[in-house]
Formats: C-alpha cells, structure tokens, sequence
C-alpha cells in the first residue's frame, strides 16, 4: 500500500468507530476484508488509528472536522505532514483538500482543546492531580511503553536480555520494578521470541508489576479480580505456596491456564462459590475495575466514551467488591486493592469510604503510581484489621 492508501484506510476505520464500533473489532475485521495489505500497512494503518483517539479534540480542530477525513487532516497536521501531499485523489488516495480544508485554523488551539479530555472528565483530573494535570494528560497523547516481566522463577535479567537480543528485541531495565524490562527496539518481534513463548518474559505495564512488587509475602494467595492474569502470574512467580485466580466474568481468565503452563505456575482457579470454601486466604489482591484512566494511551476511545453515569456505576462496583474480598482475609492478612486509575473518586476516596463502613481495618500503607514515560498510573493501598 502507499503512503496515501494508507490514509485513505485510517480515514474509512475512523469512521465505523466514530458510528460506536471498538476499534479493536474494526481494525480485526479490516485486516480481515482486506488481505492485500501486509502486517506493515496493518501496522502502520493502526497507528494512524491509536494517534488520533489519544488527540481526538486537538487533530479534529486542526482538520477543522471530527469525521475521518478531518482527524486524519488533522492527524498529518500534527504531526508536520502537509496533508495536501497525500491527499492528491490518485490511485487510492483521498480525494484532494477542499477549499476549506487547506489552511489549517487561524489562531492558538483552545487549551481544553489541547487537554484531548472530554470537559467533564478534565475537571475531575483538575481535582485529582492539581499542578500535574497538564503533564498527565499531555502524556495521555503519547504511545505508552512496551514492557516486560521478567519471570523470575525461570530465569535472571541478564540471561533473559541475552535471549532477547537474540530475537531482535532490545531492552533496558524499568526502574518502577525489579522485573521491568522496557522494550527499546523489536517491539513487534516479542511474540515470536522464544524468551516470549517458553515464558521467560511476560507482556506487563512497569506500574502494574510495582503493584505486585510492593505487596506483603503470603503462603496463600487470591487474585480476586484476575482478569487475564497479569498479577496473578507475577503473584506465582514469588513464590508463594498456593496461587488462586478468580473473576467474575471467568470468560476474562480463558487465556490464564496457557499462560500459566507457559510460565510452568501453578495457579488453581475458582469460581465465585468456591472461594470462601478454599479461604481463608493470607493475601487477597483486589485490582478492581475501574475506568482505566491511568493506561488510557493504550486504550484511548475509553476517554471519549466513558460517561458520568458509567463512572459513578464503576465506584458503586469498587465499593462491592470490597466489601466482598475483605471476608475472605484471614487474621493478620492483607487486603489490597489497586486500580489503573488516576481518580481520587477510584483510588483514596474508595478507601476512606470502605474504612467508614468496616470498623476494625486500617489502612498500612498506599502509593500513587503517576502516568510517566516509565509506566501507567496506578493506585494501591493495603489493608488489615487491626482487631
């Protein structure tokens, strides 16, 4: 494909997402449809896609349109491409700029337009992050990292770089985590590496790790909101005596038992009625959902579809479940909780309100993981009964 089909696909992508279609779902099923294109043009078609949701408001003002056409003016505009150049309507390019196309906005861009977050959503930044609202949201816009885990139950930092060197793949180590490895050259060569598929690394944001790292030993472990299973396979890799996975959704954990023979942990995963029968459980690992704030660079429509009532159904979730796991601590456990959020309505807040409805706990310890070059934002705090 040339430069400008390229364009031209973006345009055609961004406008079934902009009709409420994911974004994963239609660039699978244009893969799909269009076979011609080869993993390059795919590659290269999905990031035009990925930029423009991380700067829906600013590239929509600078193409002076929100369709496709318009981000994608705006998109080019961003990024110092004069857009005229590929926009020629020769071949499968998109048909040339109109008269009002040209030239792009006269004037600055509005700053809560530069924000690239919906009004409501930069208020409540405003009231989580103060001074670092700007910075967190400007990094919002960038790709994020590409991060590994190093599985330190098979190998050790410097036999793994080795192996990864030898696949293509270039890392440096994270400095969020002991087991961090960020991703500096190869990015796309990960999976095929035997590093990858003998599971001596593991795909895992840096934050996401340093949430595990940070977290007390237990001989019994529950990660009670396992999803894929991340935490869980990290959980493993310390070596506690028993690891159980649970989610409420069990379809999200499908993919945890071939990651964990892959990983060679052993991981027992429960169904919601038999937790308290295997319990009581030294630690129990509540990485609740949330609204993802904190990892929007890889998730970026979430920003834009995200609304108030959706939010405050999410804290109303994060309470529950609280409530729920903290029975299943055992005396002198800990109950942990993290979310990959920004927001203090999902993070303190969540536990000053647990804390008011359940006597007897208190909380040890807490850390905010700030969105960085380094990893997504995160937040954590552990918890015990102190009678």
């Amino acid at each position: 494909m040339t430069p400008a089909a390229r364009v031209a696909a973006a345009i055609e992508i961004l406008d079934i997402i902009g009709d409420g279609a994911p974004a994963e779902q239609v660039l699978t099923r244009w893969g799909r449809g269009n076979r011609f294109a080869g993993s390059k043009d795919r590659a290269a078609i999905r990031d035009y896609v990925f930029d423009v949701l991380r700067q829906k408001r600013s590239v929509a003002w600078l193409g002076r349109a929100a369709t496709g056409r318009g981000l994608m003016i705006g998109l080019l505009r961003a990024q110092g491409v004069d857009p005229a150049d590929l926009f020629t309507g020769e071949g499968h390019a998109p048909a040339p700029l109109a008269d009002y196309e040209i030239e792009p906005p006269v004037g600055q861009m509005p700053a809560e337009v530069a924000m690239n977050l919906p009004d409501w959503l930069a208020d409540r930044f405003q009231a989580s992050l103060g001074e670092q609202t700007a910075s967190a949201a400007l990094i919002l816009q960038s790709r994020a990292p590409v991060t590994l885990r190093l599985n330190t139950s098979k190998t050790n930092t410097s036999e793994v770089m080795l192996m990864l060197e030898g696949a293509g793949v270039e890392v440096t180590p994270n400095p969020l985590a002991s087991t961090a490895l960020t991703v500096t050259e190869g990015a796309r060569k990960i999976r095929n590496s035997t590093a990858y598929q003998e599971g001596f690394v593991e795909l895992q944001d840096a934050s996401s790790q340093a949430i595990v790292d940070a977290l007390p030993d237990g001989a019994r472990v529950l990660d009670y909101c396992a999803g894929g299973g991340g935490k869980t396979l990290a959980l493993a890799a310390r070596g506690a005596d028993a690891v159980f996975a649970h989610d409420a959704d069990p379809a999200r954990m499908r993919d945890l038992p071939l990651r964990a023979a892959r990983a060679e942990a052993e991981i027992t995963q429960l169904g919601t009625s038999d937790l308290a029968r295997n319990g009581p459980y030294d630690l129990v690992l509540v990485d609740a959902p949330c609204s993802g704030s904190g990892s929007w660079r890889r998730a970026p429509e979430a920003k834009w579809n995200l609304t108030p009532a959706q939010l405050a159904s999410t804290l109303a979730l994060q309470d529950q479940i609280l409530d729920d796991a903290q029975a299943l601590v055992g005396v002198g456990g800990t109950l942990a909780y993290a979310t990959c959020s920004i927001l203090d309505e999902e993070n303190k807040m969540r536990i000053e309100a647990f804390l008011g409805r359940h006597s007897g706990w208190k909380c040890n310890w807490s850390k905010t993981y700030p969105i960085s070059a380094e990893g997504d934002g995160f937040y954590t705090a552990h918890l015990t009964r102190d009678k």
